[in-house]
């Protein structure tokens, strides 16, 4: 398919009125048309309503996310062979917020020691961007929290992480050394929004409510402030034990359950098909053990 018709019809998509998609893309709205009219034989079908204002036919709306990913993919092409022409490479990263430390700065410390000629240009953000951004072609890997349904990607496990109760100090659990689920029921509890990471909200929900009683009082953007309203005393958290121990947010008091343990899992994922070789070189380390070698 021509990507440079995709890239015409992308921006169409977008403005949906041909003069302005015309003006963007800097050519004569004639030449917009023919372009569009030519994609239309190609893939057989009316992409463009053209009856007063423009708008995408069904197929149009597919070709349209389609092509978000093609141009995406095919432009982070691009890039790797210009990268390749000046004897550099570039791998796009992401991190999840929950996960710094631990193996995945190990992980990485291994990758950048032993491959110094590649460019790492990392983000930090929440699973479902991160996701997002693998679909879209933005980033070639990035860290992520199973499970992530998504038949595109692949997910490598890095971690398993344990689940720790995070409660006020003056709150009754602090006492404890260990915490059963059944005190739990009903308490009021403070959690990040479940579309940062619907996988690991549900699963921290099912395993440390198995039985019901998550009573979600509080939404909070991020581990940080997930912890200062802990802080507060009036709300308690479940949260992974590495980014908890490593705030150490003061007036917070960090126990463990009882058994079964709760966990979450960390993960490297990648888009399933053509994985290029500085994503494989990435992988192979976890072949090994992240952290001794």
């Amino acid at each position: 398919m021509d990507l440079r018709r995709l890239r015409y019809f992308a921006v169409l998509a977008e403005e949906l009125h041909f003069t302005r998609a015309a003006k963007r893309l800097r050519i004569a709205q004639p030449a917009l048309s023919q372009q569009i009219r030519a994609l239309e034989r190609e893939v057989g079908a009316v992409l463009i309503e053209r009856t007063g204002t423009a708008g995408l036919t069904p197929v149009g709306r597919v070709v349209a996310a389609e092509a978000a990913t093609l141009l995406a993919a095919a432009d982070a092409a691009q890039a790797r062979i210009r990268a390749a022409v000046r004897g550099t490479e570039r791998l796009r990263l992401a991190y999840t917020r929950s996960a710094r430390g631990g193996r995945v700065d190990a992980l990485m410390a291994r990758f950048r020691a032993g491959n110094p000629h590649v460019e790492v240009v990392a983000e930090t953000g929440w699973t479902a961007p991160n996701v997002e951004g693998l679909l879209g072609g933005r980033f070639d890997v990035a860290f992520v929290r199973p499970p992530v349904d998504e038949p595109g990607l692949r997910c490598v496990h890095v971690d398993t992480e344990e689940l720790l109760l995070a409660v006020p100090a003056g709150h009754p659990l602090a006492a404890r050394r260990r915490i059963p689920r059944e005190p739990l029921v009903g308490e009021p509890a403070v959690m990040w929004p479940r579309e940062n990471g619907p996988g690991m909200f549900d699963r921290t929900i099912a395993q440390v409510w198995p039985r019901g009683g998550f009573n979600l009082v509080r939404h909070e953007p991020d581990d940080e402030q997930l912890l200062r309203a802990v802080a507060g005393g009036s709300v308690v958290a479940a949260v992974p034990a590495g980014r908890a121990r490593a705030l150490r947010v003061p007036g917070v008091r960090l126990r463990r359950f009882t058994a079964p343990v709760p966990t979450v899992d960390i993960a490297l994922a990648h888009p399933a098909r053509a994985v290029p070789p500085v994503v494989r070189r990435l992988l192979d380390l976890l072949a090994v053990d992240p952290v001794t070698g």
